[in-house]
């Protein structure tokens, strides 16, 4: 009896907090909720909680189909809402890589495009100036720090192992011209409808900057750093000061 009434108070204390917070509270209080959740899951380093390296494809292919029914029954009993995307983005397929956490939110206002090394093929242009067409009003390409397809580029047995994966990387530049170039595009970023931003992720946090100078910089200066007093004399000042 003592448990039901512990539950009790804790759905009503969680029900009020819904109502009488404010939306960006509430919205920041779930992702607390959810990171919580992921950290608890993110220690568990075997994928079907029982084999490592040794484990086989069939294994893998078992605990895929068994986590998807589990994660599919509870969306069943629990729906989302669903929202129409107001950003897209280019991402590199890297696992490190949490579009969620880049984000920094779970709901559905983002469409994704993921390819190795954020490559921006023809398809995958007509996918973002889709999505532009649908509603989107802002795309962000980025690419990302240690990427392996960008390694692949810089070496010569890599390239002449994935000629197809190198020969996209080389070109991404010439790609992004030819998306900002595309008739939709260029009309939108005219009258101010759409922004588009070239951006770099820090993968090891998930964070947008705008280079990788901006990554690899040096920490700030400590401004708790001692300094000389004021009253304290400049180096060959002293001489006549009275």
């Amino acid at each position: 009896m003592k448990r039901v009434a512990v539950v009790i108070v804790a759905v009503a204390v969680a029900v009020a907090a819904i109502i009488f917070i404010s939306p960006k509270n509430q919205f920041v209080l779930g992702g607390a909720l959810l990171n919580a959740g992921l950290r608890m899951q993110d220690h568990l380093h075997s994928y079907d909680f029982e084999h490592h390296e040794d484990i086989t494809a069939e294994q893998v292919w078992a605990e895929f189909k068994r986590q998807n029914e589990l994660s599919a029954s509870v969306r069943r009993r629990f729906p989302r809402s669903t929202e129409h995307p107001v950003v897209a983005m280019l991402v590199c397929m890297d696992a490190r890589i949490d579009t969620a956490e880049l984000a920094g939110d779970t709901r559905r206002y983002y469409y994704v495009v993921r390819t190795a090394g954020s490559t921006l093929d023809p398809q995958e242009q007509e996918m973002l100036e889709l999505a532009v067409a649908n509603g989107v009003r802002l795309v962000v390409l980025t690419r990302h720090t240690d990427c392996a397809a960008e390694k692949a580029a810089k070496d010569p047995v890599r390239r002449a192992a994935f000629p197809h994966l190198v020969d996209s990387v080389d070109r991404r530049d010439e790609r992004v011209a030819e998306f900002l170039a595309r008739p939709l595009i260029k009309q939108r970023i005219q009258e101010g409808k759409l922004l588009v931003k070239e951006l770099v992720i820090d993968t090891s946090a998930d964070h947008l900057v705008t280079s990788f100078d901006e990554v690899l910089a040096p920490p700030p200066a400590d401004t708790h750093a001692e300094v000389p007093h004021a009253n304290a004399a400049e180096p060959g000042a002293a001489a006549g000061e009275h």
